[in-house]
């Protein structure tokens, strides 16, 4: 079955293939058969009860800086031309990226989209996670720096992040002697509306961050991300590296835990983060690590993600 596929996503110019999970995505699928369109969030239009786009029809490659043939744009009405919507845009996850789910939450009941729209839109990262907080490390979200005071006088060593940041961005680690903690809240006030979060400091961290990846809710692999010297970020955007890894009774538990939700809410691709035991985050706006969990288990994960996409077609073809 020949399908037609809508990736919302980044610039595919821009994409770095070798470890790029969305052009990974596409690979796999052009390898199926599947006809694939790029186009970004900003080119979705609603009018007369139809949300369409214009994108551009794609083959991909994997040639370093020949990695994609595009054709001329055509219009798409998301509902009647497509059969499925790859929703990958990076984050950040601010109001154009809601906005967009909201638009594809419009054609969900016609045409397939991956990950559901309205669970992404629910499902921040370090919001959704709180639904788990048996699992995570004691974790405060505030905007008050007599709250954040007092949490770092209970645990020591803190974490500070933005609540809806991104690949490890603007993660800093506040000592015992308190440093720079007024200064860092004053700052994240001062560039964020929402709140900020707060989290124990996870000594572990120095041997490494546990990507985890759950297909349809079913582990489908995992890797460590170790940071480099003189580092805590571990995420492999801000310098951390790969290595193989094996999953622990405890994280087995949390993903027993967490599949079941995940594929009701319809989050069929989703990696989440694990630090010591402790979950830290649930992604699910457009995971990454897939390629290096192939290239470290020779798993082919692309593979179940499709074969998962296809399987809830075939359901609704029976429904």
């Amino acid at each position: 079955m020949s399908l037609r596929v809508a990736v919302q996503m980044d610039p595919i110019e821009s994409i770095a293939i070798a470890g790029d999970s969305t052009f990974a995505l596409m690979l796999s699928a052009q390898a199926r058969g599947h006809r694939l369109f790029t186009y970004q969030a900003s080119d979705l239009a609603y009018e007369d009860g139809r949300v369409r786009t214009r994108a551009r029809p794609v083959t991909v490659q994997r040639v370093e800086g020949d990695h994609f043939t595009a054709g001329s744009p055509v219009a798409l009405d998301l509902a009647k031309d497509v059969d499925v919507v790859l929703m990958r845009q990076d984050p950040p996850f601010d109001i154009g990226y809601i906005t967009a789910t909201y638009l594809l939450e419009r054609v969900a009941a016609q045409t397939l989209v991956v990950n559901d729209p309205r669970s992404v839109r629910d499902a921040p990262e370090k919001l959704f996670v709180l639904d788990f907080a048996q699992f995570m490390p004691a974790t405060l979200i505030t905007r008050s720096l007599e709250e954040l005071r007092a949490f770092h006088a209970r645990h020591g060593e803190i974490v500070i992040k933005p609540l809806h940041g991104n690949a490890g961005a603007a993660v800093f680690r506040i000592g015992r002697d308190g440093d720079n903690l007024a200064a860092l809240a004053e700052l994240f006030g001062a560039v964020w509306q929402e709140p900020f979060i707060a989290q124990a400091f996870l000594p572990s961290v120095a041997d490494g961050d546990k990507r985890i990846v759950l297909v349809d809710g079913e582990v489908a692999g995992a890797i460590n991300r170790r940071p480099a010297g003189g580092e805590i970020r571990s995420n492999l955007a801000a310098g951390g590296s790969a290595e193989v890894t094996e999953l622990t009774e405890r994280e087995r538990e949390i993903c027993a835990v967490l599949g079941p939700e995940l594929k009701r809410r319809g989050l069929a691709f989703v990696g989440i983060d694990v630090i010591g035991g402790h979950l830290t985050e649930i992604n699910v706006t457009s995971p990454t690590g897939i390629v290096a969990i192939d290239r470290f288990n020779g798993t082919d994960t692309p593979g179940m993600i499709w074969d998962a996409i296809e399987a809830r077609l075939a359901e609704r073809a029976r429904s």
